[in-house]
């Protein structure tokens, strides 16, 4: 008598012999540079666990290019320069990731940052969530100063359209309700390295500034109390006092950004907007 050929018990009863298992969700990491050579190596270094790492160039003449494709990024050149929300919307044409964070070049990474970012990606949530900064400044981490900002740079890829703004540019959803949440980890920010660094920032910053808020009223008054206001708050209400003189100097210089946005304003008549990040 022959021997009946064995089957698989699924496939006596017609049903396939492998089950389909769900695909993880992905995440894509981007970051703009423009010369970063000195600080691009630890950013991409610490984001290397994303499925997949891109750098949208905006005409280094430095070795950031070269770093950025030796750490591993997809990197593309956009040398054009039309603004920091068009940059942001040529990376998105690059990313393939299902979650898509905005990562600066002067931030880095840390293990508990990179926890919680992975379980939120790995729970396929559906809404926007914003960061917080553990700053460091002139060479000396503000321990005791109270983040006062909250800015949104993870976004589920297929609900963001576009970005717009002259600075801080703000992503246009499909969704406009979406639901907002925040990361509880701090993101590691070198935010001012030397006085001329910052100096170089104060002239970009409160231009972009003015540009953004064209129409407004400005003048003297209006940047003095501006400007007071801003350093009242951060180094007394969120204890800039108590991280010494880089703590003084980082709220100084947020300070004169914010006066002299409306010092341009009142006696400037054209506001660059073509200033690159650096």
């Amino acid at each position: 008598m022959p021997r009946q050929a064995a089957f698989p018990f699924g496939a006596l009863r017609g049903t396939p012999l492998s089950t389909h298992t769900e695909q993880r969700p992905t995440l894509t990491i981007g970051v703009l540079a423009l010369n970063e050579a000195h600080r691009i190596r630890a950013c991409l270094e610490s984001a290397k666990f994303a499925d997949q790492l891109i750098v949208v160039d905006s005409g280094s003449s430095d070795s950031t290019v070269e770093i950025a494709r030796h750490c591993g990024a997809e990197t593309f050149i956009y040398p054009d320069w039309q603004g920091f929300a068009i940059q942001r919307n040529r990376l998105l044409q690059h990313a393939t990731g299902d979650y898509i964070f905005f990562l600066d070049a002067d931030e880095i990474i840390g293990p508990e940052f990179q926890q919680e970012l992975q379980a939120i990606v790995s729970s396929n949530q559906q809404a926007v969530w914003k960061i917080r900064w553990r700053m460091v400044a002139f060479g000396h981490e503000l321990k005791y100063l109270r983040s006062t900002s909250l800015v949104e740079r993870l976004f589920v890829r297929r609900t963001v359209r576009e970005f717009k703004g002259i600075v801080h540019e703000e992503a246009k959803l499909t969704d406009s309700k979406m639901q907002r949440k925040k990361i509880s980890a701090p993101l590691l920010h070198h935010s001012r390295e030397t006085v001329l660094d910052s100096l170089q920032k104060l002239t970009q910053y409160s231009m972009l500034g003015a540009a953004k808020r064209a129409g407004k009223k400005g003048g003297v008054i209006r940047g003095l109390a501006s400007g007071s206001s801003m350093f009242i708050r951060l180094y007394f209400f969120h204890l800039g006092f108590l991280c010494g003189g880089a703590g003084f100097l980082y709220c100084l210089f947020v300070a004169l950004e914010a006066f002299f946005r409306y010092a341009a304003l009142g006696y400037d008549k054209n506001y660059p907007t073509d200033l690159k990040r650096s």
